[in-house]
């Protein structure tokens, strides 16, 4: 009976199979996804190709596992899957010098002290952690705070390239560029918005990025020159606004939301910072910042609800000493909330392309 339902397999009956399963990360089948590439049958087993955009090597074993169970469900034996995620020359979104960026991910939250360099640096390891290649750029140019973050030691400076281009810092896996490394940690930048947005154009345009699967870009915060400079050259970049519960943070999170609304890049959605934090004596949990007001927000603008990120003292320690949560712990309760956040990122990213969720173009004056 066995060899009989293996003869009888037919490409159309795998694929009828497949729409039916929705993987629950991805909340479409794969067939919407458009990650089926090819599907080959011989002597009754059954071969099928993916081809995921969002890189996330920790869930392939699950993947794979439920694939399977689903399809021996419908009758469907000796099923392999093979899973490749390498990008092709059409999947890069930006390309300047040797760049090629397959994803450009903007980083605002549109008011300062809501920790959004902290969350944009972890989220970055967390990527990288799932096979990913990442960038790190550092737009805020009044306040950089990546040498800290990093560890770089100030005695540490971009190398020149052709007397035009530099290599990035690259520290944990990523490759980095800020306007601290080109300057002490004490001198101020007292640049007018013009000159900023200049030095933020060179550094991004003029870094030798290479291939990259993501280019994180930490947003000053605000809604300023820089910002509309951004929305201007990258044309295919989606965001994501980061807030903290409470509402004089989420006054400027809507505000900065606003923003990429008008200028046209979409936002792929809000992360919810400081959500809760734990007493590391006797384990009450406390909302703080109060609760559920980026729940709403998201609600209210009809964008997805990313993630929450706890309140910890760590993640400031860790930062401090120039080490990373996710880098430092990986295998901690705080890195794996920083992991489930770069697993919903890639595959909003993903579904984003495939909707066409794309910017226009835009003239500003």
């Amino acid at each position: 009976m066995l060899n009989e339902a293996r003869q009888s397999t037919t490409e159309a009956h795998v694929l009828s199979a497949l729409r039916d399963f929705i993987f629950p990360v991805f909340g479409e089948s794969l067939i919407d996804l458009d990650a089926v590439r090819r599907i080959h049958i011989e002597n009754g087993r059954v071969t099928i190709h993916l081809y995921l955009a969002a890189k996330v090597a920790s869930l392939h074993g699950r993947l794979v596992l439920m694939i399977q169970n689903h399809l021996e469900g419908a009758g469907i034996h000796g099923v392999q899957v093979v899973i490749d995620s390498d990008a092709s020359d059409e999947d890069f979104d930006f390309s300047v010098a040797d760049a090629r960026v397959r994803n450009i991910l903007i980083v605002a939250s549109g008011k300062g002290g809501v920790g959004k360099s902290s969350t944009a640096m972890n989220l970055a390891l967390a990527l990288r952690a799932e096979g990913a290649s990442v960038g790190v750029l550092d737009a805020d140019i009044y306040g950089p705070s990546m040498r800290t973050m990093l560890g770089v030691p100030e005695s540490v400076k971009p190398v020149l390239v052709n007397e035009k281009y530099v290599e990035p810092i690259r520290k944990y896996g990523l490759a980095t560029m800020s306007v601290g490394y080109l300057s002490p940690d004490k001198t101020p930048m007292i640049w007018r918005g013009p000159m900023a947005v200049k030095a933020l154009q060179q550094l991004l345009e003029q870094t030798l990025w290479g291939d990259l699967d993501y280019l994180i870009v930490d947003m000053p915060p605000g809604t300023g020159d820089i910002h509309i400079s951004l929305a201007q050259k990258l044309q295919r970049a989606t965001a994501l606004v980061v807030t903290t519960p409470q509402e004089v943070a989420l006054i400027d999170a809507r505000k900065g939301l606003e923003m990429f609304n008008k200028v046209g890049i979409p936002v792929l959605g809000i992360v919810e910072n400081m959500a809760t934090h734990v007493c590391s004596r006797c384990g009450f949990e406390e909302d703080i910042f109060g609760a559920h007001g980026a729940a709403k927000m998201a609600e209210d603008y009809g964008v997805a609800m990313l993630g929450s990120l706890p309140l910890d003292k760590k993640i400031r320690e860790h930062l401090d000493s120039g080490i990373p949560s996710v880098a430092r712990d990986p295998m901690s309760d705080i890195s794996q909330c920083y992991a489930i956040l770069a697993q919903r990122v890639a595959v909003a990213a993903w579904r984003a392309k495939i909707t066409g969720m794309q910017m226009p173009h835009i003239e500003i004056a």
